[in-house]
């Protein structure tokens, strides 16, 4: 078919033929493999649904070869693949029968890449496409689309180029008219507008879901059925399914006499406390199961149903009594508090605390060479100079757990944040440092994601960069039931079950500049994104009034400890002359200065230190290293080699001048040794620059109380005629000393 303006096609039963469905997909010439495979056997002793999505970006899909040295095989995916395949599942996840047990996995490969379609955006509905023709039990059709905003009009799934022309990235998953995934950012866009732009792509989707229906119709597979695999996934055990499902009905009558003096009438204000609180409940109908002799494994049914039980009863009383557990309404935002300035050596520090949720946001500055040079696929060799890393480790929960590097999960929240900052950062030029802000969550209870922008906010204007606003985020929830809903501010524990979402905005006071959504429901209406929009606002507000309240705006002064910076413009030209062969020169100025040093191919040179005296000392040199020689300069010089009719000396870093004998005294001089030494140091002033470029210096009229005297005929250049001796002669000597290399400009 035709998609906003270029071909989509797509090919079946040709590549990975023994999976339980594939399919290429192609758009412009980007094309995607999408595999999709169901167990055959189900996981056993799991209370998840076990989905796997994986993004493979294939460098030579673009045509590239792996950037290191001694790696060329392709390892770990990278962080915008991960991200992709988070997308990827956020879209389709709650299209799932939750109760399924059996391992599903969908792996998207990156077969070729046009560097103009995105892979990522195609990808969602490659991946979809493929569950709906498989027999594997799902309720599609899907598909993803891209909207970008240039000029004011709104773009389906733009190219590349187009969307550096772009004020708004907005990925949506749309399924049946209902939104069930967004990812964007944007450069402060009001929720208008950002609500015109899903509008925008529910409508422009539909064709795509047409087609993606007709395909099915035309090869896609009978599905199985999914109650049968349900209750397979119980077979081996010693009870039967019903039976499980049959106390667990009479666990939930006895739960459903306790829990509500429990949770409702004495609102319980931690997490801790509330699973402590509904833990005295569960015990008691377990001890009581106990008693009768029941098996281990009803014991266990009940053990893990309880807290999903417990999600219903949450949603149940917002949704008829608007009653949150822990007494607030459903548009109050939980106690807020922060602080800046925490830690003494560090350049910047930031802690915010909403509820239980705290994190502790920290940012290094460091130098324009210290920028990540991202070798991806979809990247070439881009350089970033802002990154946001999030750490969420298990004592955050109040739990115990093994500490590994970050995962998923936690790329996903420091990608959110990073992007949520990203429009008010300042330009390169304003602020030259590359910048790394880590967020340290300390506790975790509803969207520490959000907690990380906040802090990241304050953080950032604690070390002084000048970020144009404050920006901050709030996580929106929602109770459902058919048709009837509440949208929850600030969303925590309990309230995040099924029938709910996690709406996560971050914006400035003029707009949003990142969304994240996912939903445990079948799709969200457009009536709810614009309400839920509308009161994320409110609540954003709420919390960069509370942010301002801390530190109004950027400090002017950087810590002591953090680096500085001081930029200077150079003729391109002269780049080689201060990089020096080999990189000598410039390696010889990082040592005897202490500094870094980046050069741009425009000339502009960074120099990156932490003490003032060695950023002017590096400065001076290249300075002088560059520096065009002008006639009426005086400088310092170090005389460098001695002649019979003068000395030469070094005035600039690789550039020496003559000083005739004759310039050194209006009194007659007998030898050159008399006045001047090798090493000696000479204030010298430049007389004049010939046609060839040598450099004449003067000794005696670089001192402030030269009195030129008369000239006669009978002198030569100051009255001596034998010191001057016979000009053609000098003349001579000095080009056949240019020729050997040692006689005026010279470079070292």
């Amino acid at each position: 078919m035709e998609f906003a303006g270029r071909k989509l096609s797509v090919e079946v039963g040709k590549l990975a033929k023994q999976t339980n469905a594939s399919c290429i997909v192609s758009y412009g010439d980007t094309v995607v493999l999408a595999t999709a495979v169901i167990s055959k056997e189900a996981r056993t002793g799991i209370d998840f649904f076990p989905l796997q999505v994986e993004v493979r970006e294939k460098m030579y899909a673009a045509g590239k070869i792996k950037g290191s040295k001694f790696i060329k095989g392709e390892g770990r995916p990278s962080d915008s693949a991960v991200l992709a395949g988070r997308m990827i599942d956020r879209g389709i996840r709650p299209l799932f029968n939750q109760e399924l047990r059996n391992e599903v996995q969908l792996v998207l490969t990156s077969l070729s890449y046009d560097k103009e379609n995105s892979f990522d955006i195609l990808s969602i509905t490659a991946a979809a496409l493929t569950l709906h023709i498989s027999d594997i039990p799902w309720n599609g059709p899907l598909a993803g689309i891209n909207v970008g905003r240039v000029n004011g009009n709104f773009i389906v799934n733009p190219t590349e180029d187009q969307k550096k022309e772009s004020n708004l990235n907005l990925v949506v998953s749309i399924s049946n008219g209902k939104i069930m995934m967004i990812d964007a950012d944007g450069q402060e866009v009001s929720e208008d507008d950002m609500f015109q732009a899903l509008d925008f792509a529910a409508k422009s989707a539909q064709p795509l879901l047409d087609f993606i229906e007709s395909i099915r119709k035309d090869v896609g597979l009978e599905k199985q059925d999914e109650n049968k695999l349900i209750e397979d996934s119980y077979i081996g055990f010693e009870v039967p399914l019903a039976e499980k499902k049959a106390v667990f009905a009479e666990a939930k009558k006895f739960f459903d006499s306790k829990l509500d003096q429990y949770l409702f009438n004495q609102p319980v204000g931690t997490k801790r406390e509330r699973k402590a609180t509904a833990k005295v409940v569960l015990d008691e109908f377990v001890s009581q199961l106990k008693d009768k002799g029941q098996p281990e494994e009803i014991v266990n049914y009940v053990k893990e149903g309880f807290e999903p039980y417990l999600e219903e009863v949450v949603a149940k009383a917002i949704l008829e009594k608007d009653l949150r557990v822990d007494g607030r309404s459903l548009k109050q935002i939980r106690t807020l508090a922060c602080e800046v300035g925490l830690l003494p050596r560090t350049h910047g520090t930031g802690l915010f605390s909403r509820g239980e949720t705290q994190v502790l946001s920290v940012v290094t500055l460091g130098a324009p060479s210290d920028v990540l040079l991202q070798d991806e696929m979809t990247h070439d060799d881009t350089k970033k100079s802002y990154m946001h890393f999030y750490n969420c480790p298990s004592y955050s929960f109040g739990e115990t757990g093994n500490f590994k590097s970050a995962g998923r999960r936690e790329i996903g929240h420091g990608a959110l944040a990073e992007k949520a900052l990203a429009p008010v950062l300042p330009s390169k030029e304003e602020f030259p440092y590359t910048i790394v802000t880590v967020s340290e969550v300390m506790g975790s209870n509803g969207s520490s994601s959000m907690a990380s922008t906040c802090g990241s906010t304050l953080a950032l204007m604690d070390a002084g960069v000048p970020i144009k606003k404050p920006v901050a985020g709030i996580a929106m929830g929602l109770a459902s039931k058919g048709d009837k809903y509440k949208i929850l501010t600030d969303l925590q524990d309990l309230e995040d079950g099924d029938g709910g979402m996690d709406f996560k905005v971050t914006g400035t006071k003029d707009g949003i500049t990142a969304i994240q959504m996912d939903t445990k429901t079948a799709g969200l209406t457009l009536e709810i994104c614009r309400a839920t929009l509308a009161q994320a606002k409110e609540a954003r507000l709420e919390i960069l009034d509370k942010i301002t309240q801390t530190i109004a705006q950027p400090r002017t002064e950087l810590s002591p400890y953090a680096p500085r910076i001081i930029a200077i413009k150079i003729d391109p030209e002269k780049i080689g002359a201060v990089i020096g062969t080999g990189g000598k020169i410039i390696n010889e100025i990082i040592e005897a200065c202490g500094v870094q040093i980046d050069i741009d191919d425009d000339g502009t040179v960074s120099i990156t230190g932490v003490g003032q005296e060695g950023i002017d000392k590096a400065k001076d040199w290249v300075e002088r290293l560059t520096k065009e020689v002008e006639a009426g300069e005086i400088y310092d010089g170090k005389v460098v080699r001695l002649m019979d009719f003068g000395a030469f000396v070094e005035i600039l870093p690789g550039k020496d001048g003559l000083v005739h004998i004759s310039e050194f005294s209006n009194e007659r001089v007998n030898s050159i040794t008399d006045v001047a030494k090798v090493g000696q140091t000479l204030r010298v002033k430049v007389m004049e620059i010939d046609n060839q470029g040598r450099i004449n210096l003067s000794v005696k009229q670089a001192d402030p109380n030269f009195k030129p005297i008369a000239k006669s005929n009978d002198h030569f250049d100051g009255g001596h005629r034998d010191q001057g001796g016979d000009r053609s002669r000098f003349d001579r000597q000095r080009k056949g000393n240019d020729r050997k290399g040692g006689f005026g400009f010279r470079k070292r």
